[in-house]
């Protein structure tokens, strides 16, 4: 599957489904009542579209998820920089830390996801 693209509500379905998989589709269809106030008809009908969308499958009412939440998150994000920082990393991170200020962890956190992304070069400073 290239296209890992979901609409909103979609996504917020997906969530139910990773939080709860795997689940029985009644059970699923009153969670989603519950939580995105929606019809028996309306998750039915999400649910056979994500299942042709390979998102899902739906086997003896127990519905499981084909695609991970991460494999979601990269897709999105991915796309969104590509489409509105012209594939630019740096400018998505200006953008988003433009007058933010990170918490000390949350610092160190993207320090080291920064070095562990850095591939090893021999002594060889390429930064």
């Amino acid at each position: 599957m290239n296209e890992l693209k979901l609409f909103e509500s979609e996504y917020r379905f997906m969530d139910l489904i990773w939080r709860s998989e795997p689940v029985n589709s009644t059970e699923l269809c009153r969670m989603a009542l519950e939580e995105l106030e929606w019809k028996k008809s309306t998750c039915y009908t999400v649910l056979k579209k994500l299942a042709d969308k390979g998102f899902v499958k739906n086997e003896n009412a127990t519905v499981s998820a084909l695609v991970a939440r991460e494999q979601v998150q990269k897709y999105e994000s991915e796309s969104l920089i590509a489409r509105n920082f012209s594939g630019s990393l740096p400018a998505f991170l200006n953008a988003f830390l433009k007058d933010r200020k990170l918490t000390r962890s949350e610092a160190e956190a993207i320090h080291k996801m920064i070095e562990e992304a850095v591939p090893e070069t021999g002594g060889k400073e390429e930064i």
